[in-house]
């Protein structure tokens, strides 16, 4: 499913470190998907394509385990206009940023020193605390541009 990427918003995932969760064959495979994958899924792109493989997989599991995956900080998140999420395996570990194209939807996962000083200035100016933030970066990637 299409989402309108230059209207998407990032959802925020808790800075702590991953818990340890029971290793099952349908979060294995769900991992084994997201490994595979370098674009942002639907859970239900993510469901189809483990349908196609024969993995006895449900939706809400998908679901759940995408979930629990993004609370652990082991995968992105984007939210669609439409109000759907969209996730990707983290590549970096630390707080980071994305520049996501808009035809493709190629990403790639960017650190944004410059971002995080502005951040934290503009709300020491106005006084604000236990401050984060999201910024997603749409543009059209080279190929596509081709």
């Amino acid at each position: 499913m299409r989402i309108d990427r230059e209207r998407a918003t990032q959802v925020t995932v808790r800075d702590q470190p991953a818990k340890e969760h029971r290793r099952t064959r349908q979060r294995a495979a769900v991992d084994e998907v997201l490994d595979e994958t370098e674009d942002f899924i639907s859970a239900q792109e993510l469901h189809a394509l483990l349908r196609t493989r024969g993995a006895g997989v449900g939706l809400a599991t998908v679901y759940r385990t995408l979930q629990t995956l993004a609370d652990d900080g082991r995968v992105d998140v984007l939210r669609s206009d439409a109000g759907e999420a969209v996730y990707r395996r983290c590549v970096r570990e630390e707080h980071h940023h994305h520049l996501v194209c808009r035809s493709c939807g190629a990403t790639v996962e960017i650190a944004g020193p410059t971002v995080e000083r502005w951040a934290k200035s503009v709300a020491d100016q106005h006084g604000y605390t236990d401050v984060s933030h999201t910024l997603e970066i749409f543009g059209t990637c080279p190929r596509c541009a081709a």
